[in-house]
């Protein structure tokens, strides 16, 4: 036992329960239903970007802000040097290094040409444990390269990060 109270199998099985979370936000966001994002977050949940100005609050208002993703969005992330530290047996923070590549107007089924990632930069990540259950209660994306996400068939887009 550590002083947190924390034997080496909790802290392990935390570190990978969150380790997890990271992973299925970025697969929702590109693979699955962007609006159940929500769903991996407290109720009081908080994503941040604060270099975007931008600061949603609680379960509900994640849905509606991840949900509002354009419907003709296509988006990779690739994550990687994902740091879990375990600071007591309900809280733990990471830090994980993304690159996105993303585009707007793209048609299902069509192969669009590589381009370099739209953002690169790192999440800034606190879990907690409510009912047994890892999640996340705060994210804050650190941009350290960032552009406007291409429209196809336009040279521009809107800058977003969802």
């Amino acid at each position: 036992m550590t002083q947190d109270g924390l034997g080496p199998l909790d802290r392990l099985l935390a570190e990978r329960s969150c380790e997890r979370l990271v992973l299925d936000f970025v697969r929702r966001l590109d693979l699955g239903e962007p609006g159940t994002v929500a769903e991996l977050f407290t109720r009081d949940g908080v994503w941040e970007w604060p270099r975007g100005g931008r600061l949603v609050e609680g379960r509900e208002a994640l849905r509606r802000y991840f949900g509002a993703r354009p419907a003709d969005r296509l988006s990779r992330r690739i994550c990687t040097n994902v740091l879990v530290t375990v600071e007591s047996a309900d809280e733990a923070t990471a830090t994980t290094y993304f690159a996105t590549y993303r585009v707007d107007g793209h048609t299902e089924g069509t192969l669009v040409p590589p381009r370099p990632p739209v953002n690169i930069g790192h999440y800034e990540d606190v879990f907690r444990r409510t009912g047994g259950d890892w999640l996340l209660a705060r994210r804050t994306l650190v941009l350290a390269f960032g552009g406007e996400t291409e429209r196809l068939g336009t040279s521009a887009g809107a800058a977003g990060e969802r």
